[in-house]
């Protein structure tokens, strides 16, 4: 079962970083977290790894609909979005929200799951969009 939705980018990992906020802000999502995973491990562990960033995106509105409907879907809240280097190009993944009806079996949750997929994709097919524009 696949559990992301990706697209890939030609370009610079701080561009994409920027790019990915602003279609997520464009489709209703805030940047609740953000974890540098590479400054973590190279700080915790001496690791070097690629570039590597954790967005924690949240949509308010969908968000309480989920809530509403069942209080520990908050375990797979907030909506992750990996920024990453991927050889020459840069990965951006999010969760595939379809995970949540997946996980839980509560077909209640399926609009929610269906409107944040629709919003997602915006989001990711607008990075590619733009991409094409440089």
């Amino acid at each position: 079962m696949r559990y992301d939705r990706t697209v890939h980018l030609d370009t610079d990992f701080t561009t994409a970083v920027a790019r990915t906020r602003d279609a997520l802000a464009a489709q209703g999502f805030g940047i609740l977290t953000e974890i540098d995973v590479t400054a973590t491990l190279k700080a915790k562990l001496d690791h070097d790894m690629e570039d590597y960033v954790i967005l924690g995106a949240c949509n308010p509105p969908l968000a309480h609909r989920a809530l509403d409907t069942d209080r520990s879907i908050g375990l797979l809240l907030p909506c992750n979005v990996v920024v990453r280097r991927d050889g020459d190009r840069t990965a951006v993944q999010a969760l595939d929200p379809g995970t949540m009806v997946t996980l839980t079996g509560l077909d209640a949750l399926r609009p929610v799951a269906e409107e944040a997929t629709e919003r997602l994709d915006a989001a990711l097919a607008a990075l590619t969009a733009a991409g094409r524009k440089d």
